[in-house]
């Protein structure tokens, strides 16, 4: 361990110079509804700095309770600034619950020194912010920390040499592994990319820049996306060029140098830290949320996971009481030795679908028989194996008129379940459709397809998605992936595709779709066809994709459970 515990002797009294929090901050808390009852007046300390390893001033606002008590300290890094909403829903709400609450801009943002460079600074940094704390008068020696998205990486990347004091974490919506969030199989995520890149330039400089940049943005983004080639394409619409947006648009390989060291993930193997982890099934970081609690738990730690019926965005805003209420309850059971308000079970998943239910699990992932279905030619779903390895059907994907992306597991505001009709009515869009179901089946746990596909180029993606076809006939979309085929000769690659993790149940009366194309545009950025790295492409060519009939569609069907929870 690198550094000091804290000295825990008695110390000179200081009460902080109060102030209340800003204004903008009070306007927004009174907004919320539904929340725990505050429990203590607040107060502010805008403005410190804190000294980083290398000297570089890091400034942090420091919230806490007004009165006498012992309260343990929360740590929230942050490289969106500290101002709205980051001060309600961390800084006053939690500072009202009994916590100081220590609200830092990473280096390079909001005032603090340094030039920001994703994730390489964030351990040090953080362990710099111990010493500091270890330092104040008011701190008594109990840590937690608490924040979503880069929030949670912060805490991932503390934790990799965890100091003593750190007794427990909330990890919302959050990432370990940054490789992860910009690519897929060496797929571009090209929104997910812009909007990082937006928020992380100009987030910290305020709501109202930040607002003008992602307006500007939106102006920009179909000539962004569609320019040739992609890199650099964005300058005009952040309003500078962002060096580090360019190295991880162009390092599409996880095994490049480029990436060592940025994945946190390690912190997940050891027991040591109690972890909350918090998501929702079409939050852009779902996957890496269902790894980290996978990681704890093997690892013998002690974790919990909640699962809502979320995007990345809406789990802090519709969903936040449920998550402020169960990050409270954690926080407090490991900082306050107060575990009443703790869940019974330490996974709670929400089941979409027909007859929506949330259930409480001892487990996950869960390890339920997995049930293919294969397509057909007539464009049928049939749980009948075939006899052969014949080509099915095919499709001719266009770079230059890509096929959109639609809904899903996104960052931006049109993330979620959509109709899907409008996209499966396009000629470069298969789907397969299953019989009308007599009774419910439930999906609970790791999807994937197994894609026996050939390209006329030698390259291609292959987009592939588990939708819910209503009695109606709207199809909506559950779950999906992407993947690479490379071909050669005309001989049929063999590719499984994970379409990550959902828990959903389709009623009786409803038929199971699959979907399958060559992308999803801008979501991730066309594959150019021609082998050439996506970000420097300078030109594009059709590709002709061809389906095997012996690719396979694999549902994780768990047991029915009643909209009350209950097993029949």
């Amino acid at each position: 361990m690198t550094s000091p515990t804290h000295d825990a002797r008695p110390r000179p009294a200081r009460t902080p110079a109060s102030a209340k929090p800003p204004l903008s901050a009070r306007l927004m808390r009174a907004t919320w509804r539904g929340l725990p009852a505050r429990r203590h007046r607040i107060a502010w300390e805008p403005g410190l700095t804190v000294p980083a390893a290398d000297g570089s001033p890091l400034i942090t606002d420091h919230y806490f309770p007004r009165g006498q008590g012992d309260f343990p300290t929360l740590l929230v890094r942050s490289p969106y600034g500290r101002g709205v909403p980051w001060s309600p829903q961390y800084g006053m709400l939690f500072a009202e619950q009994g916590f100081h609450v220590v609200l830092q801009s990473c280096r390079g943002t909001g005032g603090s020194g340094g030039a920001f460079d994703l994730w390489r600074n964030e351990a040090a940094d953080g362990l710099a912010t111990l010493d500091w704390l270890r330092e104040q008068p008011w701190f008594n020696g109990t840590l937690g920390t608490v924040g979503p998205s880069y929030l949670g990486y912060v805490q991932w990347a503390l934790a990799l040499d965890p100091p003593p004091e750190l007794k427990a974490m909330v990890v919302q919506v959050g990432l370990h592994d940054p490789y992860a969030l910009f690519h897929t199989d060496g797929a571009l995520h090209l929104e997910n990319a812009l909007l990082v890149g937006t928020g992380m330039t100009h987030q910290h400089r305020g709501m109202l820049p930040f607002i003008k940049a992602t307006l500007r943005l939106q102006r920009h983004l179909k000539d962004i996306v569609a320019a040739r080639p992609i890199r650099g394409a964005y300058a005009a619409a952040l309003g500078q060029e962002v060096p580090w947006l360019d190295d991880v648009m162009t390092h599409p390989d996880p095994d490049d140098p480029y990436w060592q060291g940025a994945s946190a993930g390690e912190a997940a193997d050891r027991p040591g830290i109690p972890t909350a982890l918090v998501t929702g099934w079409h939050d852009a970081l779902v996957d890496q949320s269902i790894a980290q609690y996978a990681r704890l738990r093997r690892a013998g730690a002690e974790a919990a996971l909640l699962v809502g019926p979320w995007t990345h965005t809406s789990a802090l805003q519709k969903g936040w009481p449920q998550v402020f209420a169960e990050s409270l309850a954690w926080l407090r059971a490991h900082l306050c030795d107060d575990p009443s308000e703790l869940r019974p079970t330490p996974v709670r998943v929400h089941i979409g679908g027909a007859e929506a239910a949330w259930q409480d699990l001892d487990a996950w992932p869960l390890a339920p028989a997995t049930t293919a279905w294969f397509p057909t030619a007539d464009g049928h779903l049939t749980r009948q194996p075939p006899t052969d390895t014949a080509p099915l059907t095919s499709f001719r994907n266009d770079p230059a008129a890509p096929t959109p992306s639609l809904g899903g597991p996104l960052l931006s505001g049109t993330a979620g379940a959509r109709d899907n009709g409008p996209l499966e009515s396009r000629d470069d869009v298969l789907t397969f459709t299953g019989p009308v179901l007599t009774e419910p089946v439930t999906v609970l746990g790791a999807v994937s397809a197994r894609i026996s596909a050939s390209t006329d180029t030698g390259f291609g993606d292959v987009f592939t998605r588990l939708c819910d076809v209503d009695a109606e006939g709207s199809s909506t979309n559950v779950c999906d992936g992407l993947a690479q085929v490379r071909t050669s000769g005309g001989e049929p690659a063999h590719v499984t595709v994970p379409m990550s993790v959902t828990a959903y149940r389709f009623g009786a009366g409803h038929r199971i779709r699959w979907q399958i194309s060559a992308g999803a545009h801008p979501r991730y950025a066309a594959n150019p066809g021609t082998g050439e790295l996506r970000a420097d492409a300078m030109k594009s060519i059709p590709v002709r994709v061809t389906v095997h009939a012996d690719s396979a569609l694999v549902l994780p069907q768990g047991e029915h459970v009643d909209a009350d929870g209950t097993r029949p």
